[in-house]
């Protein structure tokens, strides 16, 4: 079927202006009649407008009766003449309409005929958004546009390459389409996903699982020093030098072969030096590896004068600086929350590291899915979210090393503003901010690791991460601070979509992206396996 056959013609474009075409339709009747339906023209429709050497794809975005029109509608089978306007969206060459591009220096003429936009061509348009023109890039059918029945089928590099965030209120369908995403890779794809989930509600879907603090825990030795000085809070350069000379100290002791602290006070530094310099490299490599069972007595030891060649008396005000963080120490490695987490007593036979788990599933070309379980974490002491940023800290590292170079890892983060633009203060109430993920989003996507965020609160997700996002599928969104986030990440073309977001119906969304030359308001298949809630009912009295 031709694009611009007479049985798709509509009207003529009366009226051109930067923002949009203006429509003449000269008959209601001969609308309904083309389309093969009741209903006329409709907004959201897409048309095609024929003007010399270009075409152009554009959207209905008004339409109303034409002044000269008899205002009194006595029954819908009155033939009316319509003015309408479209937002234009597309232009492309007349000899070749299947390959399209964004512009805004080419306009259709006044006196342009304009044509109905069959699904088929928006499919064809669809798939090449963001395609690589390379051999065998891979598509995902996610679900069919609100108006008509056009299937999008999304290129899955130009979604996730430049990483992707789901958003919507609660009851919109952002789990359903999370779920769907995570099918499609799985099943498109020999890439594999690191899921983050907050709540638990992805526990139907076949992966393998780790349930923090229940099942398994963070070894306290892989955290960074970062993420040390995040859960210590150290106030002040005193405090903050003196523990990193006691991180120091106790990993000499370990590569020694030596348990215990080791003691300074009027000792020569010979052996000190001897074995820093052999190790220097793993004593500064950024990780926690030392027994921190003896970190307290090894601060005091770091409380002493200092001379050329070793160490003095102890200097008894320089260790009252330390008491609040000596304090700090003994009750993070006491409170059960956090020995659960980080095991800093003896852990139990049963409990695995999340570090073995991370390791053992990317050495592993079968399991598909790692789903990471935060359900059972305390918020307290900010428990949750120190956690999962050391975990995002180490995929961060892994990332750094190339480790995902050759197999791109896709890294979703469900209720990501849970984890997100957070910080902990210190008590000189300076902060220390939880930033592996924005961090992830500025440095990985070269490195093969690619970010899917979702959220229910958009307003809370870094300013510098969102900016980095390519990608948004936007369910119902009600709350004007939210709206007006996803409008500044949105395209001019885009902002002209936002006004449905209210009065989206559930697993209908906003699809914008910087590989999308235009919005698509799809409805989103369902999931084969989807998420499971487990928000308890009110019950009937008997």
């Amino acid at each position: 079927m031709e694009l611009f056959s007479e049985e798709n013609f509509l009207g003529y474009v009366h009226e051109i202006n930067p923002q949009y075409a203006g429509i003449y339709f000269p008959s209601s009747k001969l609308i309904s009649k083309k389309r093969g339906d009741k209903n006329g023209v409709n907004v959201g429709d897409f048309i095609v407008i024929e003007s010399k050497e270009r075409g152009f794809l554009a959207r209905l975005i008004e339409t109303n009766l034409c002044d000269g029109s008899n205002k009194t509608i006595k029954s819908e089978h009155d033939d009316l003449q319509l003015l309408g306007k479209a937002e234009l969206l597309l232009v492309f060459d007349i000899t070749d309409p299947d390959k399209a591009h964004k512009t805004v220096f080419a306009y259709p003429a006044v006196g342009a005929k304009v044509y109905f936009c069959r699904d088929e061509q928006i499919e064809k348009y669809i798939k090449k958004f963001g395609a690589k023109d390379k051999e065998g890039d891979i598509y995902a059918s996610l679900g069919k546009l609100v108006s008509g029945n056009a299937v999008c089928n999304v290129s899955l590099n130009a979604l996730f390459q430049r990483h992707c965030a789901v958003v919507g209120t609660t009851g919109g369908g952002k789990s359903w389409t999370v779920s769907k995403l995570m099918e499609s890779v799985i099943s498109k794809t020999k890439n594999r996903i690191i899921l983050f989930d907050a709540t638990g509600e992805y526990g139907a879907i076949k992966s393998t699982t780790v349930v923090l603090g229940e099942d398994s825990y963070f070894p306290y030795q892989k955290l960074s020093i970062s993420d040390l000085f995040i859960l210590l809070r150290p106030g002040g350069e005193s405090q903050k030098s003196v523990l990193l000379e006691a991180v120091r100290s106790l990993k000499i002791m370990r590569l020694s072969g030596k348990t215990g602290t080791f003691k300074k006070a009027y000792q020569q530094r010979k052996e000190y030096n001897a074995v820093y310099e052999e190790h220097v490299t793993e004593i500064e490599d950024n990780t926690c590896n030392f027994d921190v069972n003896y970190l307290v007595p090894q601060i005091k030891e770091e409380c002493v004068s200092y001379f050329p060649e070793g160490w003095g008396a102890a200097d008894t005000k320089l260790y009252d600086k330390q008491a609040s963080l000596v304090n700090r120490i003994v009750n993070l490695i006491n409170t059960d929350v956090f020995n659960k987490l980080f095991g800093f007593k003896t852990t139990a036979q049963n409990r695995v590291s999340v570090i073995d788990a991370i390791e053992n599933f990317t050495a592993d070309n079968v399991e598909k899915i790692l789903r990471i379980s935060l359900e059972n974490v305390s918020s307290l002491f900010c428990a949750k979210e120190i956690t999962a940023n050391a975990i995002g800290s180490y995929l961060l590292n892994k990332a750094r090393n190339k480790c995902f170079k050759g197999s791109p890892v896709l890294l979703v983060v469900d209720e990501a503003h849970q984890f997100m633009n957070k910080n902990v203060t210190d008590e000189r109430f300076e902060n220390q901010p939880l930033d592996a993920f924005d961090l992830i989003a500025k440095e990985c996507r070269k490195y093969g690791l690619f970010l899917c965020l979702a959220t229910q609160m958009p307003r809370d997700i870094p300013e510098g991460t969102l900016s980095q996002i390519g990608s948004f599928i936007v369910h119902r969104l009600i709350n004007e601070r939210d709206k007006k986030v996803i409008e500044n990440a949105a395209s001019s073309a885009g902002k002209n979509m936002l006004s449905f977001l209210p009065a989206l119906g559930e697993g209908e969304a906003l699809f914008i992206g910087v590989d999308f030359p235009m919005p698509l308001l799809l409805k989103l298949d369902k999931p084969d396996n989807p998420p499971v809630y487990n928000t308890p009912l009110l019950s009937a009295n008997k």
